[in-house]
């Protein structure tokens, strides 16, 4: 069981943690989408320091024998599925690059043929 003092130096480590995350959002530094998962985290992990018996109920009704392992278990869940959304951001920015740079070469080839045919036009009328 945690002492008093642990838990307070807990909470206020987390407090201060969320309280760093929602000035990251107001200074657009981070996206909501980004931060949600962040912000439930720190909610229920402040929510487990304040009321260590709910890590024991939880532990028990899941079946893991040492509330510990569950601790562990969750952490390795909540990392897992960070890992995925951000392999998902990844790619649909990725995607978003390569069809802008696409689309960047193609208006660069306009320009440069309407640049040509404004070129060969000057020269046949006579303008340099």
């Amino acid at each position: 069981m945690m002492t008093l003092k642990i838990q307070i130096i807990i909470g206020i480590i987390l407090v201060s943690g969320l309280c760093y995350v929602v000035n990251l959002i107001r200074k657009n530094k981070v996206e909501l989408k980004y931060a949600l998962p962040w912000l439930g985290a720190g909610v229920a992990v402040l929510a487990i320091d304040c009321f260590p018996v709910l890590m024991n109920e939880l532990a028990d009704l899941v079946g893991i024998g040492s509330p510990v392992n569950m601790i562990f278990f969750v952490g390795f869940l909540f990392v897992l599925v960070i890992v995925f959304a951000m392999t998902v951001a990844l790619s649909i920015a990725s995607s978003s690059v390569k069809r802008l740079t696409q689309k960047i070469a193609l208006i660069e080839k306009r320009v440069r043929d309407l640049e040509e045919v404004i070129a060969k036009n000057n020269e046949k009328n006579g303008y340099k």
